[in-house]
């Protein structure tokens, strides 16, 4: 079974993005994504660098333009179920059929811009801890007054708050961390500091009309599946200002039966944490077109319940 997963912040590189513009017809549907959103996508995706690409407004629109992109360019597949961290749960939304790509992509430049509002409140950002026993770290961090705000799995907990909080962690880390590691975000997301971001994102949610997910949807929230398109669009409003469980969601993987997973461009952060979490998963990250051929390879031999179900 075929799990197809989207990123979060901190996955783009200054470029990331050229290489895919060269495929057939993906310059033309960028830059018709770019005039949809009011964002240059094509020119944050080449030539910016990365403080540019740092800024949260820029960063969330173009993860979601990346992971549909290279998503895309896969061909018509029907993964046996589809998630994302944090902003890639828009992503993956789109992917399951909850959205189309223009919904998908205008709910997000709102996310982002509304995140970045509220990220400009207070000075906040956000450290991943590598290591420890996940218990004593978050005990640890509720000490400092930081936010377990991603746990993840496979032995990273993500702590967000201010700067002066995490400047307190990166002095006294929790027993058993190896190390703390700043992350290239803007913001305390998935924090109470994101908290005025969720009734300008509830706004703008409330003028789309979601359908229910084709696919297996797997929430961050708590890695439940969900059924209901109206669920998965409240769960991605909430989520704003509410932890993300990767862990959960890998859980879930797994219940599922997952053989296979395939991060989506920029890929490389889900794939790292499947592979220690996982064992036995075979995983794949797309970061350039070159990847594609061993993704599809991958693909053809994963017969997932999906696919065999679109095939019948």
């Amino acid at each position: 079974m075929l799990v197809l997963v989207a990123p979060g912040q901190g996955a783009q590189t200054p470029g990331f993005l050229t290489p895919w513009l060269e495929l057939p017809g993906a310059a033309d549907r960028v830059a018709a994504w770019s005039d949809a959103i009011g964002l240059d996508l094509v020119h944050y995706g080449t030539l910016a660098d990365a403080d540019a690409i740092r800024d949260t407004a820029v960063a969330q629109p173009l993860l979601v333009a990346a992971g549909l992109l290279s998503a895309a360019a896969l061909g018509d597949i029907a993964p046996g179920a589809v998630a994302g961290h944090s902003v890639g749960e828009i992503t993956a939304a789109a992917f399951a059929g909850v959205l189309d790509d223009i919904s998908a992509l205008n709910l997000v430049r709102k996310r982002g811009l509304a995140m970045a509002d509220a990220a400009a409140i207070t000075e906040t950002g956000m450290s991943a801890l590598l290591g420890g026993d996940p218990e004593v770290s978050v005990a640890h961090l509720e000490k400092l007054g930081l936010t377990p705000a991603n746990i993840n799995g496979a032995g990273q907990i993500v702590a967000a708050g201010t700067l002066e909080q995490l400047a307190a962690l990166a002095e006294d880390k929790p027993e058993g961390v190896r190390k703390v590691v700043p992350l290239k975000v803007a913001g305390a997301f998935h924090t109470r500091h994101m908290a005025p971001a969720v009734e300008t994102l509830a706004k703008a949610a409330a003028e789309l009309a979601p359908a229910d997910p084709k696919l297996t949807y797997v929430s961050n929230k708590d890695g439940r599946t969900v059924a209901s398109g109206a669920e998965v669009l409240e769960r991605l409003v909430g989520q704003v200002a509410n932890p993300v469980r990767w862990d959960l969601c890998m859980e879930t993987f797994k219940e599922l039966g997952a053989t296979a997973l395939i991060e989506v461009c920029p890929g490389g952060t889900l794939t790292g944490l499947a592979k220690r979490a996982l064992p036995g998963v075979r995983t794949l990250a797309l970061k350039t077109p070159e990847d594609l051929d061993a993704a599809r390879a991958l693909i053809a031999e994963t017969a997932s319940p999906a696919a065999d179900a679109a095939g019948a």
